[in-house]
């Protein structure tokens, strides 16, 4: 995936630095539970840790953080310690002495806060999907009322997880809002910033995850928008202790307190794994390479490419915009239209082309051809359509330019 004209996924390009980085960190073959047998990295994700913590808005001496398998995995953290924090007798009773517990996500949220649902107990069930407005945001209003509605039922209303980055329309839920409601109403907040939070790390997007501080979790997935190599997912939680408490149980042979350093150095405990990969080092010598500012002139780059291929698909007569509104992040959604369809009148006839013929097809095609890869899907009431998202450094204004007159090439037929 590392090819310009990659699309497919929100993880694609390769730096370098990062591959330089994964070597060295298969060459040490180490483990990252205890700082005696990987002390450089335990310290150099301490320090990261502590910059993300900064970057958020947070004080690090009220922070913690590690680094995790993917987001997936950081949002089941965040499920897991919010219960913890809420009803501490979860980890030796387990889920027979607590009340229905509620999860709240936003209808465009990613399916891993359904899936940590399940794993850990709580159920499918409770998790409550809010709606969403036409541009992907979760609604405010919805969230309280359905709030309401499960204490009415005599439930009990723990979690929400906002999403500041969308998998597929690149929305940032309304942080600010979704913050007061929370703290209204005493719940977990968790901020899921896997795809968006590198804007963080841009004085010009920033803007768009304001309320993020307010957090109680953050997913921050630089293998994202930072492009760094798969994997690199950090948890973040805003309470200093939690995660040691939540996982913690002190075996024996791994973390003895008696060692002849400080032993808060020894991260196993923190973690739901015992054996952990170390993730940390690529990310600490891409971020020494480039400094915030290369990472900032990064993601600038890729927000200036969404801007070019939206106003090309404005330009074009035969392709449609899923929503016309400029895009927040670097996601762009849009049918093509071939000139099979162009006088077909909307209506069911024409969805049922778009939606079994025209972007399956194509994306076949694509594969078979082996020029260029663009993900599809359909998302609520849209019939499939493409989903055109940013992440590599290596893609140029003509990489864009290719892909649409090759949707055209291989399209045009249908």
């Amino acid at each position: 995936n590392g090819h310009p004209r990659y699309f497919n996924q929100l993880s694609s390009g390769l730096n370098i630095i990062g591959l330089a980085g994964e070597w060295l960190t298969a060459t040490a073959n180490t483990n990252m539970f205890t700082y005696e047998i990987a002390p450089v990295f335990i310290v150099m994700e301490e320090i990261l840790l502590k910059k993300m913590y900064e970057i958020i808005g947070w004080d690090e001496s009220e922070a913690d953080g590690i680094f995790s398998p993917g987001g997936s995995i950081s949002n089941l953290y965040s499920v897991l310690v919010a219960r913890y924090k809420r009803y501490p007798e979860i980890k030796t009773k387990g889920m027979a002495a607590l009340p229905d517990i509620v999860l709240f996500v936003s209808e465009h949220s990613h399916y891993s806060v359904k899936k940590a649902a399940a794993v850990l107990g709580i159920g499918m069930d409770n998790v409550i999907a809010i709606k969403c407005d036409e541009r992907g945001k979760m609604i405010p209003s919805e969230l309280e009322g359905n709030i309401l509605k499960v204490k009415r039922q005599g439930k009990v209303p723990l979690y929400v997880s906002a999403t500041a980055g969308t998998t597929v329309y690149g929305a940032f839920d309304p942080l600010t809002n979704i913050a007061d409601i929370c703290q209204k109403y005493n719940l977990w907040m968790h901020v899921d910033a896997a795809w968006g939070g590198g804007l963080l790390l841009s004085r010009r997007h920033a803007h768009k995850l304001s309320g993020i501080e307010r957090a109680n979790s953050v997913t921050w997935n630089p293998h994202k928008l930072m492009g760094v190599p798969l994997q690199c997912s950090a948890f973040l939680v805003h309470e200093k202790g939690l995660l040691q408490a939540c996982n913690q149980l002190c075996a024996g042979y791994l973390f003895q307190p008696d060692k002849q350093y400080d032993t808060a150095y020894d991260t196993g405990d923190k973690s739901i794994q015992c054996g952990r990969h170390v993730d940390v080092f690529k990310l600490w010598l891409m971020w020494r390479a480039k400094g915030t500012q290369g990472f900032e002139i990064l993601i600038n780059r890729f927000l200036e490419l969404t801007e070019y291929l939206y106003k090309q698909l404005k330009k074009r007569k035969h392709y449609e915009l899923v929503f016309d509104a400029e895009p927040e992040l670097t996601n762009v959604c849009f049918w093509y239209i071939p000139p099979s369809l162009q006088k077909i009148p909307r209506g069911s006839e024409r969805e049922r082309r778009l939606h079994q013929v025209i972007a399956p097809k194509i994306k076949a095609r694509m594969i078979e051809e082996g020029t260029t890869m663009v993900s599809y899907q359909p998302h609520g009431n849209n019939v499939n359509f493409f989903r055109m998202v940013f992440s590599n450094s290596a893609t140029k204004k003509s990489d864009i330019d290719f892909l649409l007159e090759e949707i055209e090439r291989l399209g045009k037929d249908l």
